[in-house]
């Protein structure tokens, strides 16, 4: 088997996950958000955390492998417009997952420790927006990242 197009397609696939377990986090949190449940937030909290484990780190780690290895094979200069664009986002999207995840073990604490009462304090509220805005552009910086790998502009 051509050692370029595995290469290719566990980078995509590995991009698949990201952008699927990232809209899928989302959608999860933000029903549950919606439902006003303390027990379904605690749930849904729980699962986000161990999804970000399960499959988001993972992945990262798999793309960075995998691009740096497509970029050697392909003979893609590290000084390119396009290199220093893909990387760009992929740091601003790390700035936005990073704080993310932080925050995703606040709002499971700050939801444990009211779920007995079946209230959602304000904190969880203020947090959750915080969580919530930081997930908005980070969606757009990869899709813009799925622009630039289909298409490669500045090569």
């Amino acid at each position: 088997m051509d050692s370029y197009l595995t290469l290719k397609l566990i980078h995509i696939l590995s991009s698949t996950v990201l952008l699927g377990t990232g809209a899928g986090i989302a959608f999860f949190m933000l029903t549950a958000y919606l439902s006003k449940s303390a027990t379904a937030l605690l749930v849904t909290c729980k699962n986000v955390i161990l999804g970000d484990w399960v499959f988001t780190a993972p992945a990262i780690i798999i793309q960075v492998i995998t691009g740096f290895l497509l970029m050697h094979k392909l003979n893609y200069s590290y000084t390119s417009t396009w290199f220093y664009s893909v990387l760009t986002l992929f740091l601003a999207i790390g700035a936005c997952w990073l704080p993310v995840v932080r925050i995703q073990y606040r709002l499971k604490s700050i939801i444990e420790a009211s779920v007995d009462q079946e209230t959602i304090p304000d904190s969880f509220h203020s947090l959750f927006k915080v969580w919530f805005l930081l997930g908005v552009p980070a969606f757009f910086m990869v899709i813009s990242i799925f622009y630039l790998m289909i298409f490669k502009p500045f090569l």
